[in-house]
């Protein structure tokens, strides 16, 4: 700023510089940083966990796929094994060694086996659609699945597998990643409420005719606010806020790791259990097939009843079916437990399975 004086027969020229500044005493620009960095690892997070996720519901589809299409080559053998009865019976019929309702029997048999194949086989088309629109395929691809279900003992403690892989969960890590975030928050919150704030200001005046008459003044004034410390004002309850974001984290993450806990000790306990069942399954399978056998010899002997041969094909194909689906339930439980714990399914197979004997 630059003005004019006058005074007697004089006159001169003088100015008047002044310059200041605000500057805040803020410490919470680091947590921040922090806080900022937390929420990105987060969703990171969310992202890994979210493709694995999809990773396990692929695979479970794709072995639920592989379990129909083993069902269909059992219901395609019991088809087979109707037919063929149905002709011999036709044979035996005409050289007059059974009576007719054992042929028109045989025939329903032939029927019933041939809808519950089409009924199968529109279920599996279905859902193979299902399954390459997932894969973002287009329906009328012509694939192939290859594989079988193939699966292995797992003996593994639950409290062990909590010890080693509860904290590696993604639902623990992003627990703890949110308490830390909310701390670092709440800091950044208190360091803005309650830090000081420095002003500075300077001034410079003087005279062009006279160069000795420049004159400099400074001041500076330290704010320190008062309301962030009072309960009740806006700042003190945003404060209060925070603290109990944090204490609510806590209990979620608490929450939480039960619930992690609870879910390893049920999937390991089903997973032990079922173990039994498979093998049950298989026993009876063993046991329907061989009566099977037997049955079909006394009939061809004339000491059995067609719907006592027809029976046995039946328990042998519910016995078939019925181990298809404790297996494949038991590769779920499988892929299940390897998601509580934060493991690939073949790895847990290799770590905790047992030798078959």
């Amino acid at each position: 700023m630059f003005s004019e004086n006058s005074s007697g027969g004089g006159s001169g020229l003088s100015y008047r510089i002044g310059l200041g500044f605000n500057l805040g005493l803020n410490a919470g620009i680091p947590y921040s940083i922090r806080s900022i960095r937390l929420a990105h690892q987060g969703n990171i997070l969310r992202y890994e966990d979210a493709n694995k996720q999809l990773s396990i519901l692929v695979t479970k589809k794709f072995y639920s796929l592989i379990a129909e299409k083993n069902n269909l080559i059992l219901l395609e053998e019991i088809l087979n094994l109707a037919q063929r009865q149905y002709e011999r019976n036709q044979v035996s019929f005409r050289n007059g060694l059974i009576r007719e309702l054992a042929v028109i029997q045989s025939r329903l048999a032939v029927e019933n086996a041939r809808y519950s194949l089409s009924a199968a086989s529109t279920a599996y088309t279905n859902n193979m659609g299902e399954f390459l629109a997932m894969l973002g395929i287009q329906e009328d691809s012509d694939l192939t699945l290859l594989g079988d279900i193939e699966i292995i003992k797992i003996d593994a403690d639950s409290e062990l597998l909590i010890h080693q892989y509860l904290s590696g969960r993604p639902d623990i890590v992003r627990g703890r990643q949110e308490i830390e975030r909310l701390e670092y928050a709440e800091r950044q919150l208190v360091l803005q409420s309650r830090a000081p704030t420095l002003n500075l200001s300077t001034e410079w005046s003087g005279s062009f005719s006279d160069p000795f008459s420049d004159n400099f003044s400074g001041s500076a004034t330290l704010t320190i606010p008062i309301d962030s410390w009072i309960p009740g004002t806006s700042r003190g309850q945003s404060i209060s806020r925070a603290d109990d974001s944090i204490e609510k984290a806590r209990l979620d993450l608490a929450m939480t790791e039960d619930s992690a806990k609870n879910q390893i000790r049920s999937l390991t306990a089903l997973l032990r259990n079922s173990w039994d069942n498979i093998e049950i399954a298989r026993l009876s399978l063993e046991v329907s097939q061989r009566s099977y056998q037997l049955t079909e010899e006394g009939f061809r002997n004339g000491t059995v009843e067609y719907l006592v041969l027809e029976d046995a094909r039946n328990n042998m194909a519910n016995a078939r079916q019925r181990l298809l689906q404790t297996e494949l339930s038991y590769l779920n439980m499988i892929l299940d437990l390897s998601a509580a714990i934060n493991v690939e399914w073949k790895n847990l197979t290799q770590i905790y399975g047992v030798p078959s004997e």
